[in-house]
């Protein structure tokens, strides 16, 4: 059996001191990656929009690491790809959302730098050995000559608790009689729009008692508590990816309802109290959000996501590792895991 591959993965996004809450999804994948065979070595740094931080990372990313070493070089958001170049290893290439999208600002306006963002990307997707998707909305934005890997972000479902909500809400202090909402994000981020989430909420309020629980500020136990203790989830960003909290909701029996959203409406098609909203006005949220609250409860959903555990995924993911290294003419190990072939476009 050959040796596991060894990867580098860059990212301008990863949990740090200061920002221990950031992308608790990539820490959770890479440790499910490296469960599955893989060696991973994180490279990450923060772009922040500034050109000059990317060359620093640039330097500072041949500084420390001695990139013919690795196997793979993966590239985790797109804009992490461009300190792969020039390259002599295999590029995998993860998009997650906004970066090949298109950067809004706070009011869902597109921006200057976003558009140019965009046009480099296609190009990086046009070089890199491997593409990966977390959700089909993506599709449209790599250039058609590109084949792609669909990759949904994952759950842990081992990791997931499935309590009765009483239980729930006396671990996390909430009152046991009240309807709760659970809004699971920053609500300083302008792309999440909390105030639209405040205001259907209120609405709600003049005819149905409901409080608003904000999960944030709380580490990820904290918050898949949260999902056992609340009544519906409720998402309203105008831009998203494929929202782990989405999958981690429906694997905690939580009732969802969203604005139409990344993979959500995909994720959602006919599943029991949940809706995704026909617009966005605060009074069709706040229409939706009744319903569910007021519907019989019970509605089992965990086994709507069991695809999407992380040990699945891992597998899959490996196995594009080796299709690039097998393209580039490395030789890896045995595969653990099939990923199916790259999606060719239409």
């Amino acid at each position: 059996m050959s040796s596991p591959p060894r990867v580098l993965m860059v990212t301008s996004e990863w949990p740090t001191p200061e920002r221990p809450l950031d992308v608790p999804f990539l820490a959770q994948q890479v440790k499910f990656v490296r469960r599955a065979g893989a060696r991973v070595d994180i490279f990450h740094f923060r772009g922040a929009r500034n050109p000059i931080n990317y060359l620093k990372a640039w330097r500072r990313l041949r500084r420390e690491h001695n990139l013919d070493q690795y196997d793979v070089l993966h590239a985790q958001f797109g804009q992490s790809a461009l300190l792969l170049w020039p390259r002599r290893r295999p590029v995998v290439v993860t998009f997650h959302g906004c970066e090949i999208l298109g950067m809004k600002d706070d009011d869902g306006r597109p921006t200057l730098a976003g558009g140019i963002l965009q046009l480099l990307l296609r190009a990086v997707s046009h070089r890199a050995d491997a593409v990966i998707i977390v959700s089909d909305q993506m599709r449209d934005h790599i250039p058609r000559s590109v084949p792609v890997h669909l990759l949904p972000t994952g759950v842990d479902l081992e990791s997931i608790p499935d309590l009765p909500k009483p239980e729930a809400r006396r671990r996390v202090g909430l009152p046991p009689d009240e309807r709760l909402v659970l809004f699971p994000a920053n609500p300083m981020d302008g792309r999440k729009r909390y105030a639209l989430a405040r205001r259907a909420v209120d609405l709600l309020n003049e005819r149905l008692p409901t409080q608003l629980i904000v999960g944030w500020n709380r580490t990820h136990e904290q918050i898949l508590l949260l999902m056992n203790a609340c009544d519906v989830l409720l998402v309203t960003s105008f831009q998203e990816g494929s929202p782990t909290v989405v999958k981690e909701a429906l694997a905690s029996n939580l009732p969802v309802v969203s604005v139409d959203v990344g993979d959500v409406a995909q994720r959602l098609s006919g599943v029991p109290r949940c809706e995704v909203c026909a617009d966005d006005s605060p009074e069709t949220i706040a229409e939706a959000l009744e319903r569910v609250v007021t519907s019989p409860s019970g509605a089992r959903t965990r086994h709507l996501v069991q695809d999407l555990d992380e040990r699945v995924l891992a597998a899959r993911l490996v196995s594009i590792y080796e299709s690039a290294m097998a393209s580039f003419g490395i030789r890896g190990r045995v595969p653990v895991g099939k990923s199916g072939p790259a999606t060719p476009r239409p």
